[in-house]
Protein backbone atom coordinates (compact mmCIF):
# COMPACT_ATOMS: atom_id res chain seq x y z
CA UNK A 1 0.00 0.00 0.00
CA UNK A 2 1.53 3.24 -0.83
CA UNK A 3 0.72 6.74 1.09
CA UNK A 4 -0.18 9.70 -0.12
CA UNK A 5 2.53 11.67 -2.17
CA UNK A 6 4.41 8.52 -3.05
CA UNK A 7 5.93 8.14 -6.49
CA UNK A 8 3.60 5.48 -6.97
CA UNK A 9 0.62 7.03 -5.75
CA UNK A 10 1.07 9.47 -8.28
CA UNK A 11 1.59 6.74 -11.17
CA UNK A 12 4.84 5.64 -11.13
CA UNK A 13 5.50 2.89 -13.15
CA UNK A 14 9.32 2.46 -12.59
CA UNK A 15 10.03 -1.33 -13.74
CA UNK A 16 6.78 -1.22 -15.16
CA UNK A 17 5.47 -2.20 -18.87
CA UNK A 18 6.79 0.96 -21.41
CA UNK A 19 3.08 1.88 -22.02
CA UNK A 20 1.88 1.61 -18.32
CA UNK A 21 -0.46 -1.01 -19.29
CA UNK A 22 0.60 -3.47 -16.60
CA UNK A 23 0.85 -6.41 -19.21
CA UNK A 24 1.42 -9.72 -17.62
CA UNK A 25 5.14 -9.63 -18.03
CA UNK A 26 5.27 -6.48 -15.88
CA UNK A 27 5.65 -6.14 -12.15
CA UNK A 28 3.03 -7.49 -9.95
CA UNK A 29 0.25 -5.30 -8.62
CA UNK A 30 -0.20 -7.49 -5.67
CA UNK A 31 2.55 -6.54 -3.81
CA UNK A 32 1.74 -2.30 -4.63
CA UNK A 33 -1.60 -2.62 -2.86
CA UNK A 34 -1.74 -5.89 -0.39
CA UNK A 35 -1.97 -5.02 3.28
CA UNK A 36 0.75 -6.67 5.05
CA UNK A 37 -0.06 -9.25 7.66
CA UNK A 38 0.02 -7.82 11.55
CA UNK A 39 1.08 -4.24 10.53
CA UNK A 40 -1.32 -1.49 11.49
CA UNK A 41 -3.66 0.66 8.65
CA UNK A 42 -4.02 3.38 8.33
CA UNK A 43 -6.55 4.66 5.33
CA UNK A 44 -6.04 8.03 5.74
CA UNK A 45 -2.18 8.14 4.49
CA UNK A 46 -3.30 6.44 1.34
CA UNK A 47 -4.40 8.48 -1.53
CA UNK A 48 -7.78 7.50 -2.96
CA UNK A 49 -7.44 9.01 -5.88
CA UNK A 50 -4.09 7.57 -6.43
CA UNK A 51 -2.82 5.24 -9.61
CA UNK A 52 -0.31 3.23 -8.01
CA UNK A 53 1.60 0.89 -10.65
CA UNK A 54 -1.09 1.64 -13.08
CA UNK A 55 -1.59 3.72 -15.78
CA UNK A 56 -1.93 7.54 -15.68
CA UNK A 57 -4.72 8.49 -17.13
CA UNK A 58 -8.35 7.60 -18.19
CA UNK A 59 -7.32 6.41 -21.99
CA UNK A 60 -4.44 4.27 -21.45
CA UNK A 61 -6.20 2.93 -18.04
CA UNK A 62 -9.48 1.62 -20.30
CA UNK A 63 -7.49 0.32 -23.23
CA UNK A 64 -5.46 -1.81 -20.42
CA UNK A 65 -8.32 -3.03 -18.83
CA UNK A 66 -9.42 -4.06 -22.85
CA UNK A 67 -6.22 -5.70 -23.43
CA UNK A 68 -6.58 -7.90 -20.26
CA UNK A 69 -10.12 -9.32 -21.42
CA UNK A 70 -8.50 -11.95 -23.56
CA UNK A 71 -6.38 -13.24 -21.58
CA UNK A 72 -8.70 -13.53 -18.64
CA UNK A 73 -11.39 -15.49 -20.73
CA UNK A 74 -8.80 -17.99 -21.75
CA UNK A 75 -7.72 -18.47 -18.01
CA UNK A 76 -11.47 -18.70 -16.83
CA UNK A 77 -11.68 -21.06 -19.69
CA UNK A 78 -9.12 -23.20 -18.27
CA UNK A 79 -9.95 -23.12 -14.47
CA UNK A 80 -13.50 -24.61 -15.69
CA UNK A 81 -12.30 -27.18 -18.06
CA UNK A 82 -9.88 -28.32 -14.99
CA UNK A 83 -12.35 -28.61 -12.75
CA UNK A 84 -14.11 -31.41 -15.02
CA UNK A 85 -11.19 -33.43 -14.34
CA UNK A 86 -11.50 -33.06 -10.71
CA UNK A 87 -9.70 -29.91 -10.06
CA UNK A 88 -11.01 -28.24 -6.66
CA UNK A 89 -9.74 -24.85 -7.14
CA UNK A 90 -11.41 -22.16 -7.47
CA UNK A 91 -11.57 -17.78 -6.97
CA UNK A 92 -13.50 -15.72 -4.88
CA UNK A 93 -13.69 -11.63 -4.94
CA UNK A 94 -14.69 -10.35 -2.15
CA UNK A 95 -15.69 -5.85 -3.03
CA UNK A 96 -15.78 -4.39 -0.05
CA UNK A 97 -16.59 -0.47 0.12
CA UNK A 98 -18.36 2.28 1.28
CA UNK A 99 -21.59 3.47 -0.81
CA UNK A 100 -20.67 4.20 -3.84
CA UNK A 101 -17.21 3.09 -3.78
CA UNK A 102 -17.97 0.94 -6.83
CA UNK A 103 -18.70 -2.35 -6.02
CA UNK A 104 -21.34 -2.72 -8.39
CA UNK A 105 -19.33 -0.97 -11.07
CA UNK A 106 -16.50 -3.15 -10.64
CA UNK A 107 -19.16 -6.22 -10.97
CA UNK A 108 -20.13 -4.85 -14.33
CA UNK A 109 -16.79 -3.51 -15.64
CA UNK A 110 -14.64 -6.28 -14.94
CA UNK A 111 -16.15 -9.31 -14.13
CA UNK A 112 -18.16 -8.47 -17.32
CA UNK A 113 -14.62 -9.22 -18.83
CA UNK A 114 -15.80 -13.20 -17.83
CA UNK A 115 -18.07 -15.52 -19.09
CA UNK A 116 -21.16 -15.19 -16.78
CA UNK A 117 -21.75 -18.88 -16.97
CA UNK A 118 -18.97 -20.20 -14.83
CA UNK A 119 -19.03 -17.24 -12.32
CA UNK A 120 -21.53 -16.97 -9.55
CA UNK A 121 -22.37 -13.32 -7.99
CA UNK A 122 -23.75 -12.71 -4.86
CA UNK A 123 -24.81 -9.73 -3.48
CA UNK A 124 -25.77 -9.39 0.34
CA UNK A 125 -27.85 -7.22 2.04
CA UNK A 126 -29.31 -6.63 5.71
CA UNK A 127 -29.43 -10.63 7.04
CA UNK A 128 -32.84 -11.65 6.41
CA UNK A 129 -34.57 -13.12 9.55
CA UNK A 130 -33.55 -16.50 8.56
CA UNK A 131 -29.85 -15.94 8.05
CA UNK A 132 -29.92 -14.41 11.13
CA UNK A 133 -31.44 -17.45 12.67
CA UNK A 134 -27.98 -19.17 11.57
CA UNK A 135 -24.56 -18.16 12.65
CA UNK A 136 -23.17 -15.02 10.70
CA UNK A 137 -21.05 -17.41 8.11
CA UNK A 138 -23.79 -19.28 7.24
CA UNK A 139 -25.01 -17.11 4.30
CA UNK A 140 -21.96 -16.66 2.69
CA UNK A 141 -21.24 -20.31 2.99
CA UNK A 142 -23.99 -21.25 0.86
CA UNK A 143 -22.58 -18.63 -1.61
CA UNK A 144 -19.17 -20.04 -2.31
CA UNK A 145 -18.34 -20.62 -5.98
CA UNK A 146 -17.98 -24.54 -6.72
CA UNK A 147 -14.84 -26.10 -8.33
CA UNK A 148 -13.86 -24.12 -11.62
CA UNK A 149 -16.33 -21.22 -10.93
CA UNK A 150 -15.11 -17.35 -10.09
CA UNK A 151 -17.34 -16.31 -7.19
CA UNK A 152 -18.28 -12.21 -6.34
CA UNK A 153 -19.07 -11.25 -3.09
CA UNK A 154 -20.54 -7.55 -3.41
CA UNK A 155 -20.52 -6.71 0.24
CA UNK A 156 -19.98 -10.17 2.34
CA UNK A 157 -19.41 -11.86 5.86
CA UNK A 158 -17.40 -8.85 6.87
CA UNK A 159 -20.13 -6.70 6.84
CA UNK A 160 -20.65 -8.29 10.29
CA UNK A 161 -17.38 -6.45 11.93
CA UNK A 162 -17.96 -3.03 10.23
CA UNK A 163 -21.96 -2.73 10.69
CA UNK A 164 -22.24 -4.51 13.49
CA UNK A 165 -19.25 -2.21 14.99
CA UNK A 166 -19.99 1.05 14.18
CA UNK A 167 -23.67 0.65 15.21
CA UNK A 168 -23.08 -1.58 18.58
CA UNK A 169 -25.23 -4.56 17.50
CA UNK A 170 -22.89 -6.83 18.92
CA UNK A 171 -20.03 -6.29 22.03
CA UNK A 172 -16.58 -6.27 21.28
CA UNK A 173 -15.79 -9.39 22.85
CA UNK A 174 -18.19 -10.53 20.44
CA UNK A 175 -16.20 -8.66 17.57
CA UNK A 176 -13.29 -10.38 18.85
CA UNK A 177 -14.66 -13.63 18.39
CA UNK A 178 -15.73 -12.91 14.48
CA UNK A 179 -12.15 -11.78 13.60
CA UNK A 180 -10.90 -14.92 14.52
CA UNK A 181 -13.83 -17.18 12.97
CA UNK A 182 -13.37 -15.62 9.64
CA UNK A 183 -9.58 -15.83 9.78
CA UNK A 184 -10.38 -19.60 10.46
CA UNK A 185 -13.04 -19.97 7.56
CA UNK A 186 -10.88 -18.20 5.00
CA UNK A 187 -7.77 -20.40 6.08
CA UNK A 188 -10.28 -23.40 5.22
CA UNK A 189 -11.27 -22.05 1.87
CA UNK A 190 -7.66 -21.86 0.61
CA UNK A 191 -7.06 -25.35 2.08
CA UNK A 192 -9.59 -26.62 0.29
CA UNK A 193 -8.69 -24.84 -2.88
CA UNK A 194 -10.39 -21.42 -3.00
CA UNK A 195 -8.19 -18.56 -4.04
CA UNK A 196 -9.68 -15.46 -2.04
CA UNK A 197 -8.92 -12.00 -3.12
CA UNK A 198 -10.20 -9.69 -0.84
CA UNK A 199 -10.46 -5.95 -2.11
CA UNK A 200 -11.35 -2.63 -0.30
CA UNK A 201 -12.39 0.17 -2.71
CA UNK A 202 -11.11 3.26 -0.91
CA UNK A 203 -12.82 5.90 -1.76
CA UNK A 204 -12.37 9.93 -0.79
CA UNK A 205 -14.95 11.65 1.43
CA UNK A 206 -15.23 14.59 -0.94
CA UNK A 207 -15.45 12.35 -4.22
CA UNK A 208 -18.32 10.32 -2.16
CA UNK A 209 -20.50 13.25 -1.53
CA UNK A 210 -19.98 14.01 -5.66
CA UNK A 211 -21.03 10.97 -6.72
CA UNK A 212 -23.92 10.74 -4.04
CA UNK A 213 -24.82 14.62 -5.42
CA UNK A 214 -24.79 13.34 -8.94
CA UNK A 215 -27.45 10.54 -8.07
CA UNK A 216 -29.65 13.01 -6.23
CA UNK A 217 -29.15 15.33 -9.71
CA UNK A 218 -30.31 12.30 -12.06
CA UNK A 219 -34.00 11.00 -11.56
CA UNK A 220 -32.61 8.35 -13.34
CA UNK A 221 -30.52 7.72 -10.61
CA UNK A 222 -33.03 7.93 -7.49
CA UNK A 223 -33.39 4.13 -7.43
CA UNK A 224 -29.86 4.20 -6.22
CA UNK A 225 -29.93 6.81 -3.51
CA UNK A 226 -31.71 6.34 0.07
CA UNK A 227 -31.38 9.22 2.90
CA UNK A 228 -29.81 6.41 4.59
CA UNK A 229 -26.76 7.11 2.71
CA UNK A 230 -26.41 10.08 4.48
CA UNK A 231 -26.68 8.87 7.57
CA UNK A 232 -23.82 6.57 6.89
CA UNK A 233 -22.02 9.05 5.69
CA UNK A 234 -22.10 11.19 8.68
CA UNK A 235 -20.76 8.04 10.34
CA UNK A 236 -17.32 8.09 7.79
CA UNK A 237 -14.93 8.65 10.54
CA UNK A 238 -16.33 5.21 13.18
CA UNK A 239 -16.53 3.15 9.58
CA UNK A 240 -12.88 4.19 8.45
CA UNK A 241 -11.64 3.05 11.81
CA UNK A 242 -14.00 0.01 11.46
CA UNK A 243 -12.19 -0.99 8.24
CA UNK A 244 -8.93 -0.16 9.65
CA UNK A 245 -9.46 -2.89 12.31
CA UNK A 246 -10.88 -5.54 9.85
CA UNK A 247 -7.83 -5.02 7.19
CA UNK A 248 -5.60 -5.17 10.11
CA UNK A 249 -6.80 -8.08 11.40
CA UNK A 250 -7.91 -10.64 8.77
CA UNK A 251 -5.17 -9.96 6.10
CA UNK A 252 -3.06 -13.71 6.13
CA UNK A 253 -1.00 -15.30 3.61
CA UNK A 254 -3.93 -17.35 2.58
CA UNK A 255 -6.29 -14.20 1.86
CA UNK A 256 -4.78 -10.98 2.05
CA UNK A 257 -6.50 -7.71 1.62
CA UNK A 258 -5.96 -5.71 -0.80
CA UNK A 259 -6.93 -2.35 -0.88
CA UNK A 260 -7.38 -0.26 -4.51
CA UNK A 261 -7.72 3.54 -5.16
CA UNK A 262 -11.78 4.21 -5.99
CA UNK A 263 -11.94 7.44 -6.26
CA UNK A 264 -10.54 6.51 -10.58
CA UNK A 265 -13.12 4.11 -11.87
CA UNK A 266 -11.08 4.08 -14.68
CA UNK A 267 -8.08 2.72 -12.40
CA UNK A 268 -10.43 0.58 -10.24
CA UNK A 269 -11.75 -1.66 -12.98
CA UNK A 270 -7.71 -1.67 -13.82
CA UNK A 271 -6.49 -2.85 -10.79
CA UNK A 272 -9.05 -5.08 -9.91
CA UNK A 273 -8.69 -6.67 -13.42
CA UNK A 274 -5.10 -6.68 -12.81
CA UNK A 275 -5.38 -8.58 -9.60
CA UNK A 276 -7.47 -10.99 -10.69
CA UNK A 277 -4.81 -11.59 -13.60
CA UNK A 278 -2.27 -12.25 -11.74
CA UNK A 279 -4.00 -14.54 -9.04
CA UNK A 280 -5.88 -16.80 -12.22
CA UNK A 281 -1.74 -16.57 -13.66
CA UNK A 282 -0.74 -17.82 -10.61
CA UNK A 283 -3.41 -20.73 -10.19
CA UNK A 284 -1.91 -21.75 -13.61
CA UNK A 285 -5.57 -24.03 -15.08
CA UNK A 286 -4.88 -26.39 -18.24
CA UNK A 287 -7.41 -28.07 -20.30
CA UNK A 288 -7.51 -31.82 -18.83
CA UNK A 289 -6.25 -34.05 -21.38
CA UNK A 290 -9.29 -36.42 -23.06
CA UNK A 291 -9.12 -39.77 -21.87
CA UNK A 292 -10.66 -41.18 -25.29
CA UNK A 293 -8.48 -42.79 -28.06
CA UNK A 294 -8.12 -39.44 -30.53
CA UNK A 295 -7.57 -41.28 -33.64
CA UNK A 296 -9.99 -43.93 -33.37
CA UNK A 297 -12.80 -41.26 -32.47
CA UNK A 298 -11.43 -39.67 -35.36
CA UNK A 299 -11.82 -42.31 -37.81
CA UNK A 300 -15.10 -43.51 -36.28
CA UNK A 301 -16.68 -40.34 -36.39
CA UNK A 302 -15.50 -40.02 -40.53
CA UNK A 303 -17.09 -43.47 -41.13
CA UNK A 304 -20.51 -42.23 -39.79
Amino acid sequence: MEPKGSKAAKGDRKGGAPDGSGAPDGPALGPVLRVPVGERVDLAALDPAGTPAGPTDKASGLAATARMAERLASLQDRLYAASTAGDRRRLLLVLQGMDTSGKGGTVKHVIGLFNPSGCRIRSFKAPTPEELDHPFLWRVTNALPLPGEIGIFDRSHYEDVLVARVRELVSRSELKRRYAEINRFEKDLADDGVTVVKVFLHLGYEEQRRRLLARLDDPDKHWKFSPADIEARAAWPAYQQAYELALERCSMAEAPWYVVPADRKWYRNWAVGRLLLEHLEALAPAYPPGDFDVEECRTRLIAT
